[in-house]
């Protein structure tokens, strides 16, 4: 399956705030999804994270999109909008120790991210389903580059995406 997979557009928050599935509005959709039709291939099915961040883009590129709930951003539980300077430097110093593993109090850690993430892409797959559009969040693309890249988390953690940008996969089944 082809997998075009997109970052949300940039969301309504201040700098330097907590937010993986604290759910809030994006900003620029319109001027997103304008870019992004000349990018993507047209009449297929779309997938989106139900945050409003991704529902408002799937929405401007899709008179249909549907929902999944294994594509939201990890949980960062107690610190889901907190300012990332109000936790303590040993809770973030404990949880840089242990990226795979160790989880935000309330959250979760980067491999249940990406467990969550690739059963929700091989679930997609699994339908039959020969390409298709994702909207979700910079972790679940991380997350999901990494799978099939067979990057370590240290390696996927610290990939990249802008907002609004579109990353192509081929996800098999299996994976």
């Amino acid at each position: 399956m082809q997998v075009f997979l997109i970052r949300h557009p940039r969301p309504q928050v201040a700098d330097g705030v907590c937010y993986g599935q604290l759910d809030l509005p994006a900003l620029d959709v319109e001027q997103t999804a304008t870019a992004l039709r000349t990018q993507l291939p047209t009449d297929l099915p779309l997938i989106s994270s139900p945050l409003q961040r991704c529902r408002a883009l799937a929405e401007a590129l899709h008179p249909a999109p549907r929902f999944e709930t294994g594509l939201m951003e990890m949980h960062f539980g107690e610190w889901e909008g907190k300012r990332w300077d109000e936790i303590s430097i040993e809770a973030l110093d404990a949880w840089a120790a242990n990226l795979l593993h160790h989880a935000p109090p309330g959250g979760e850690s980067a491999a249940m991210l990406q467990a969550r993430s690739v059963a929700c892409l091989n679930g997609l797959a699994a339908e039959g389903l020969p390409a298709c559009v994702v909207v979700t969040h910079a972790g679940v693309i991380r997350a999901a580059v990494g799978h099939v890249r067979q990057l370590s988390v240290t390696e996927w953690s610290q990939l990249k995406f802008d907002y609004g940008e579109c990353v192509m996969l081929s996800w098999a089944a299996a994976d």
